[in-house]
């Protein structure tokens, strides 16, 4: 086994003891004092403000206990303490879990016995997704993708930005380490979980654990986040320092519907940035991944019954390496390499951009 010199042990320490003396919002005024703090972490980090169906966050001598539902039937408890993490998923309506809303490409429905499952699939924000026929009928993603030339004030797309379903929360960055998070560690991780193998609880924690272990893709460096801290340390060094973290922000929940986009698309990026995807997971987890051949946008839309969105749009201009049957070419009808690819991001992903 490799030791570690003097040296480095002393800073391993030393990071560690930085992290554990600081909250997650401490660390990024700490970290990233010019850089304003986007939605979606606030949510993530103060759940209360999403309302009713909130999850609530107590750190304390035992540990940390996160509870969504706030005691309805088919609520969500996830307890980290002394006795591990358990979850339960509610004994009257069961739960629904999804990444980026009903659209986000990851699925599950554990509802009442007798009505079928829905399958679990890779995002289609990872690039070595490949999309099958149905998901190509039936996913929303299909209107998030689009080529950068149709990206212009007076153009028209249908867009549902629905919200993640699942209220996961960010885990002190001092706890995600004492969390195993590896494929070799499933049968570990089910049992602190109290999460029974080959339940779809369990294919969909061990989907996103083994989709964080797969290769990059050529021209990509990824990474994914169990916590806040762990986030803003892969983001700084790659990117340097930060200019700005961008996510969607919708007026508020609406139908699918026609979005007309207005006058102001600005660039928020040269050719260099970090997206993290919210990952479907007990907790919060961020697949990121840093990407020199991409350009990033804020586009103002209006929704036909009057809603208001600034959306986050990201354009890959190198897709050669990405799967060739990647929903995007499916529904745009182009050849990988060909042409740049837009999509727009749901509202609980977010794009670092350096200074």
């Amino acid at each position: 086994m490799k030791v570690l010199s003097p040296v480095l042990a002393f800073l391993a320490l030393a990071a560690v003891a930085s992290h554990a003396a600081l909250t997650p919002e401490q660390y990024w005024n700490n970290k990233l004092p010019d850089t304003p703090m986007p939605k979606v972490v606030q949510e993530i980090l103060h759940p209360e403000l999403l309302g009713e169906k909130s999850t609530s966050v107590n750190v304390g001598g035992g540990g940390v206990n996160v509870n969504t539902g706030k005691g309805k039937p088919g609520g969500t408890a996830v307890n980290v303490g002394k006795g591990g993490v358990h979850v339960n998923t509610g004994k009257g309506g069961g739960s629904h879990v999804s990444v980026g809303g009903k659209g986000g490409g990851v699925s599950v429905n554990t509802g009442h016995k007798g009505k079928p499952p829905v399958n679990v699939h890779v995002s289609p924000f990872i690039y070595n997704y490949a999309a099958t026929e149905t998901q190509i009928h039936d996913d929303p993603n299909v209107a998030l993708f689009f080529l950068e030339k149709d990206m212009h004030p007076g153009a028209t797309m249908t867009l549902h930005f629905n919200q993640n379903t699942q209220k996961s929360t960010f885990l002190p960055y001092q706890i995600s380490q004492t969390i195993p998070f590896s494929s070799d560690k499933l049968p570990e991780i089910f049992t602190k979980f109290s999460v029974k193998s080959g339940s779809e609880e369990a294919e969909t924690m061990k989907n996103t654990i083994k989709e964080c272990e797969k290769p990059s893709i050529l021209g990509e460096e990824k990474y994914c986040a169990t916590s806040l801290e762990s986030m803003i340390d892969f983001t700084t060094s790659k990117l340097g320092k930060i200019g700005q973290a961008v996510s969607t922000e919708v007026e508020k929940q609406t139908p699918k519907q026609k979005f007309k986009i207005s006058a102001g698309v600005e660039r928020i990026a040269g050719d260099k940035a970090v997206v993290c995807h919210k990952q479907n997971y007990a907790y919060a987890v961020f697949y990121c991944h840093k990407s020199e051949t991409t350009r990033a946008y804020t586009v103002p839309l209006n929704g036909a019954d009057g809603t208001k969105a600034k959306a986050v749009a990201v354009c890959h201009t190198d897709t050669s390496a990405w799967n060739p049957k990647h929903l995007a070419f499916q529904v745009l009808k182009v050849e990988p390499g060909t042409v740049p690819i837009c999509h727009f991001l749901p509202q609980d992903h977010i794009v670092w951009v350096p200074k």
